[in-house]
């Protein structure tokens, strides 16, 4: 079976949008839109194979570019390594090169379009923040509500709402609250109870704890929502890859004080684990903004906390 990695890019403007491109009509998944890229040649580093499609294809010259997520993929008759990067920054105006139709499209709008199915993490990955917080239990309400609001002032665009130990017609009570401040700026919210409650919320879907994870057999939420997964080892990554999650939580990476005992993973471990999982991994346990660079560097999404994304924590 063939072989081929691709280098691939997201490439992003100051809109919110990114570039798409038509596959010819006589190529491998003719007609459909990928993001833009081509085939790493023997014995070339796959930024340098990036910057040289993104110019022949389009004739930008990249500026700025990390790594942003690897999938590897298997057609019935060839295996696919996407190694994609975001791209931030470059010089030129896009456009088809080779006579490929191009577009920006809404980052919230690439769902709607048709992809090879190889594609489909790199739109989950497009489409998530690099930050995910996880709000602290519950105190006073005004001053809970008040941080949440400098949170998102600050440039939070998911969160989860944990709360353990509050009771039902209470969690729904403070999730429609933290839902209505999300929504106000465009952020998302997940919630960390029984994926049931999203519909009563109207909520954007449900975080699994790893107890949850493994008790089910199938997505417990339509694709229309977001459905994340708390992770610790590998067989629980493969199970969120079985449930069709959109992405998954991956801890703890470093020491953390809450739980001093355990043993944490570690930048290393993490990218092991990510390589061989397609779809978006957050690292968790010990992690700040700080540790974005070598999160990204992992092969994660980014980081997801609670303590450094929470004001005054």
């Amino acid at each position: 079976m063939e072989y081929v990695h691709v280098a691939a890019a997201v490439i992003c403007n100051d809109q919110g949008q990114v570039l798409i491109a038509k596959r010819p009509l006589h190529k491998h998944q003719g007609g459909l839109w990928e993001f833009p890229g081509g085939k790493v040649e023997a014995d070339e580093a796959v930024l340098d194979a990036l910057k040289r499609e993104l110019h022949e294809e389009l004739g930008i010259e990249v500026e700025q570019a990390r790594s942003l997520i690897r999938v590897h993929h298997h057609y019935s008759d060839k295996s696919v390594l996407l190694d994609v990067w975001r791209v931030d920054g470059f010089r030129g105006e896009p456009h088809g090169r080779e006579g490929q139709p191009i577009e920006w499209c809404a980052v919230d709008a690439l769902s709607e379009r048709e992809f090879p199915e190889a594609n489909r993490p790199i739109i989950a990955a497009a489409e998530l923040p690099d930050c995910y917080l996880i709000t602290p239990s519950p105190g006073v309400a005004d001053e809970y509500l008040a941080n949440l609001e400098i949170a998102l002032q600050q440039g939070v665009r998911l969160v989860q709402l944990r709360a353990k130990g509050m009771g039902e017609d209470e969690y729904i009570a403070l999730a429609k609250q933290v839902l209505e401040r999300c929504h106000a700026v465009g952020a998302r919210l997940l919630l960390n109870g029984e994926p049931e409650w999203v519909a009563e919320v109207g909520a954007d879907g449900v975080q699994l704890s790893s107890g949850k994870l493994q008790s089910l057999s199938q997505r417990p939420l339509g694709k229309e929502l977001l459905v994340g997964a708390s992770c610790h080892t590998e067989a629980e990554l493969q199970q969120a890859l079985k449930l069709e999650v959109d992405f998954a939580l991956l801890s703890p990476i470093k020491w953390t004080k809450s739980h001093p005992d355990t043993e944490p993973l570690g930048w290393d471990e993490m990218r092991r684990l990510v390589d061989e999982i397609p779809i978006p991994v957050y690292a968790l346990g010990g992690v700040s903004r700080d540790d974005l660079d070598d999160a990204f560097a992992a092969g994660a999404q980014g980081i997801a906390a609670i303590r450094s994304l929470w004001p005054g924590a």
